[in-house]
């Protein structure tokens, strides 16, 4: 059984104060650039800003519509509404605080009571709940955080100005990065069957091998960005495209509509510019080697680029600095990796009825488990 405990509460708490505040680091940021005449960054981040919170509040909506109940259409349209105006991720919080105030607080007398029964059908609400929060939270970190990491990654690098601003930003990018895949982490382990608690070990290692491959990555593109825009800029659209294209392969059907399924397709491209999604339930120890295994040579092949297109740069300290941490991070995350999917990753993602379903193909579509939206993103 599914639990919501009051720790659970505290971090959803947590993650609404979070979320604002993010949100008024992002505008106060932007305006800053703005004030001081750098249009262009100011901009580049409102940007960044509109795209990740329209395709977030598209999919809150979706979401909502597909899970609406009775003749009732009003409600629906006043929500409609909310979300046009960019705030339908607030009525998820609320909903989200008072399932989960009704789950934490509520003391189950029966722990072999079935799903239908009250104490267990208010878990079962907290934890969806919580669970569509996490999934947009995803969706925003990587069409909005982790892009914003980068445009203030390489600022630093290419000006070396440095001010508070600047540093709150960079602050608030690596938090919404480390909370959203923990949570998104937190909510794998309670939506998929017979699997074990997500402890304080396993989520500080997949922490870190998310963070310091996440970094390594950025400082990468950044070490090129400030070589050549041009290829940085060729170098990222490529990488979506092969992203974009791992997705159309797999077949995915995440969302009931194709319009919405192509969009949801188009944001995995752009989360696997930075970091391994994996979209389908089925084993991807090759997958991941190859992703990674890409991304070290890239990173190497950029720094020996460096070393024989601008052999003086090297001899500059923000060089050596950014050249270390990169290395670094990149062999570190990479350790934590091996040791977070050698012993304390899920080891099956879906049931076997619904494995023996896949590999049968499309004879075995209608016949496949029913499962819930997260296990469909997860394994889709």
């Amino acid at each position: 059984i599914m639990k919501f405990t009051k720790q659970n509460l505290i971090f959803l708490a947590g993650g609404i104060i979070i979320y604002v505040v993010d949100t008024g680091v992002d505008f106060w940021v932007a305006c800053k650039y703005l004030s001081q005449g750098q249009y262009h960054w100011g901009i580049l981040i409102l940007c960044f800003r509109s795209l990740s919170s329209l395709v977030t509040e598209i999919f809150s909506y979706e979401w909502f519509k597909n899970d609406w109940e009775g003749p009732d259409t009003g409600k629906l349209k006043w929500i409609f509404l909310v979300h046009l105006f960019q705030c339908g991720i607030f009525i998820r919080y609320w909903f989200a605080l008072k399932y989960g105030c009704q789950a934490a607080f509520k003391k189950n007398n029966s722990e072999d009571a079935s799903e239908t029964d009250p104490p267990n059908f208010i878990q079962r609400q907290a934890v969806d709940v919580v669970t569509d929060i996490n999934m947009l939270r995803v969706f925003k970190t990587f069409l909005e955080t982790t892009p914003q990491l980068f445009v203030q990654i390489y600022i630093l690098m290419k000006h070396g100005t440095y001010n508070f601003c600047q540093y709150a930003a960079l602050i608030m990018s690596f938090c919404g990065i480390s909370i959203s895949t923990v949570d998104y982490q937190i909510s794998l382990r309670k939506s998929l069957p017979d699997k074990d608690e997500f402890r304080l070990l396993p989520k500080l290692v997949y922490l870190f091998y998310k963070l310091l491959t996440i970094t390594s990555w950025i400082l990468s593109i950044s070490l090129i960005t400030l070589l050549s825009v041009r290829s940085s800029v060729i170098l990222l659209i490529f990488l979506w495209i092969c992203g974009f294209s791992w997705t159309l392969k797999q077949h995915t059907t995440f969302c009931k509509s194709k319009k919405m399924e192509y969009l949801y397709r188009t944001v995995v491209g752009i989360i696997l510019m930075f970091t391994f999604f994996n979209i389908k339930g089925r084993k991807t120890k090759l997958c991941i080697f190859i992703y990674y295994a890409t991304h070290t040579i890239v990173t190497l092949s950029i720094l020996f680029v460096y070393m024989f297109w601008k052999p003086s740069i090297i001899k500059e300290i923000h060089f050596t600095i950014v050249s270390i941490l990169t290395v670094f991070s990149l062999v570190l995350g990479i350790i934590f990796l091996i040791v977070y999917y050698r012993h304390f990753h899920p080891t099956a993602y879906c049931r076997p009825q619904a494995c023996s379903d896949e590999a049968d193909g499309e004879s075995g579509q209608k016949d496949r488990v029913e499962t819930d939206r997260f296990q469909n993103f997860i394994m889709q």
